[in-house]
């Protein structure tokens, strides 16, 4: 199976490349240090995997358990710890879908499932999102696309790079449409807890016996490097794939990444974390959106969850361009460009990284570069 890169991984190589000195556009909230939980790791423990579940660590599958399936339609036997959200998507459309099936994708969304599917050879039939109705998805539109050939949907929710939240009903919807064919519903939901105007959605593994949720520590606890993440399904069949998968590729857990996600977890210390990221994140995104309100040539439908949003130029400006100038000197700030999910007149900007992105900075940096460009 041969991968092509996609240009958002492509951008981010290249930012990366560049050491930006502020950010506009990083999704996840500040990271927390080493220091901050070594106090309560087992010092004793062994970094050998031997004895312990394929599945996982059963206190770190208990503690997702907890805080990511709270409907209770879900045990820790119905979870698998991965190398992060990405591997966790990876695993189950590789294993589930086949050449020839039909996969539903929202769109602007998560490149990942788009490139995973081209390699793989299915059918990729687009589920647009509409910007005139503040990218929200329409049912009518997925009536129409499924067909007895559709294997899976996958929607990212909240949504990369949108913000724009699916809420439960229209999740039971979904579920209720694919049901009808037997399709399996992916629901990426790395950036949940992290919603500004509604209620958190229940995860689609809690709705839907072959919903099959997918998230991480990543982006809501800033704890990306620990490359720690999940599936939760009820359909033991899917999680017995991904460990057979799984052990043809990375093959076994990351025994001190899930050792300190665990922590990161227990009930008190997620909940002081993901208050302090949602604190952070409202300031941000307030400042990040009156900015926009002050400048003609953005607009947007500010997120209604996440650390991102999508923003629209005026039409004299190109987001290529504009990321591309931004980044260099004397600007040197990061943005990501819309064409990386297929909209070239826009730009995801974000608020994430915590004081390193130094926001305010690149708010600046961004207003000197629009206003050389006027």
């Amino acid at each position: 199976m041969y991968t092509k890169i996609h240009k958002l991984f492509e951008v981010l190589m290249d930012a990366t490349r560049t050491q930006p000195e502020a950010a506009l556009g990083w999704s996840s909230a500040a990271s927390p240090r080493l220091a901050d939980f070594v106090a309560d790791l087992d010092h004793s423990m062994s970094l050998d995997w031997s004895g312990q579940s394929f599945q996982g660590i059963t206190a770190l599958r208990e503690n997702i358990i907890r805080t990511h399936s709270p409907a209770g339609a879900c045990t820790p036997d119905d979870v698998l710890v991965t190398a992060g959200t990405a591997e966790a998507n990876f695993l189950a459309m590789c294993q589930l879908v086949q050449p020839g099936d039909e996969i539903i994708v929202d769109t602007p969304g998560w490149q990942q499932p788009v490139v995973l599917a081209q390699a793989i050879g299915c059918v990729l039939k687009p589920w647009h999102r509409h910007e005139s109705r503040a990218w929200s998805l329409d049912l009518n539109d997925l009536e129409s696309l499924v067909t007895p050939r559709t294997r899976m949907i996958f929607i990212c929710n909240p949504n990369n790079p949108t913000g724009r939240v699916t809420l439960d009903q229209e999740l039971r919807d979904i579920a209720t449409i694919a049901g009808r064919v037997g399709a399996y519903v992916l629901c990426d939901e790395v950036y949940a807890g992290l919603e500004w105007a509604a209620s958190r959605p229940t995860p689609i593994c809690d709705l839907y016996e072959r919903g099959i949720s997918t998230s991480s520590v990543s982006k809501a606890l800033g704890l990306q490097g620990l490359r720690t993440g999940w599936m939760i399904c009820r359909d033991a069949h899917v999680i017995r794939e991904a460990i057979v998968l799984r052990e043809n590729t990375s093959e076994i857990m990351n025994v001190l990444g899930e050792a300190v996600a665990e922590i990161a977890l227990r009930p008190a210390r997620y909940s002081q974390a993901l208050a302090t990221a949602r604190a952070d994140g409202a300031r941000n995104l307030a400042l990040l959106d009156s900015f926009i309100a002050t400048r003609p040539e953005l607009s947007w439908h500010k997120p209604q969850a996440g650390l991102i949003g999508f923003c629209k130029l005026g039409s004299d400006l190109d987001g290529d361009a504009l990321a591309a100038r931004l980044l260099a000197a004397p600007h040197r700030t990061f943005a990501m460009p819309g064409s990386a999910y297929g909209f070239p007149r826009h730009v995801r900007l974000g608020v994430g990284g915590g004081a390193a992105a130094n926001l305010e900075l690149g708010l600046e940096r961004l207003a000197a570069c629009l206003d050389a460009w006027a």
